[in-house]
């Protein structure tokens, strides 16, 4: 499966403590005005975290073999390092690039095995166009292809942080371990704890 990973750098653990793990853009990316369907309900959920949360947000599907598995597995590791009120401030948003397949039911089994029903959105469309609106506001991509061998997907393979302002604060390429995720997740939670106290 080709795969492109975007913002490549470092994700072994911080000297300092205080410098991310993950891939940061200067200026950061803003998706605060990328919309896409809840699955089931059709609700439009907006890529804006609750205040003082935030939203890892990815783009995969269901039978991804390898990398969606995997990746999920980390954040769910990775949420599981951090303390329950720290946790309880972080959703998984997964947008399926496989709609035919990816039926609502089938979104919300799925992340049912990792997340628990109050941490994670499930998203949906059969519109290939706003799929790729808001794909390309996270620099990702994705395509799907009829082979002899039945059908074959092609993802970017990149979670994304979003804060509650719509910008993506830090990148993590397939393979950051669920240690520097949560390296991450308690450096820009305790950010948002500081800015909100400040402001």
């Amino acid at each position: 499966m080709a795969v492109a990973l975007l913002f490549l750098g470092a994700c072994g653990p911080s000297n300092d403590g205080q410098t991310l793990d993950g891939a940061v853009a200067t200026p950061p990316l803003v998706v605060a005005d990328q919309q896409l369907p809840q699955a089931g309900t059709g609700r439009p959920f907006t890529f804006r975290a609750e205040p003082g949360h935030l939203l890892a947000a990815y783009f995969g599907y269901t039978q991804c073999p390898d990398l969606c598995p995997t990746t999920m597995a980390d954040l769910k590791v990775a949420l599981g390092e951090l303390t329950p009120a720290d946790a309880a401030r972080v959703s998984v948003v997964l947008v399926t690039v496989d709609p035919e397949r990816d039926t609502p039911e089938i979104l919300d089994a799925y992340l049912g095995s990792f997340f628990d029903a109050d941490h994670r959105v499930a998203l949906r469309t059969t519109d290939p166009a706003a799929l790729a609106r808001t794909e390309e506001a996270f620099l990702a991509d994705s395509a799907i292809t009829d082979t002899a061998n039945g059908v074959e997907v092609e993802h970017t393979a990149t979670t994304s942080v979003v804060d509650d302002q719509g910008r993506v604060l830090v990148q993590w390429p397939f393979g950051t371990s669920a240690a520097s995720m949560a390296h991450d997740l308690r450096i820009l939670l305790a950010r948002g704890e500081a800015a909100a106290a400040s402001g």
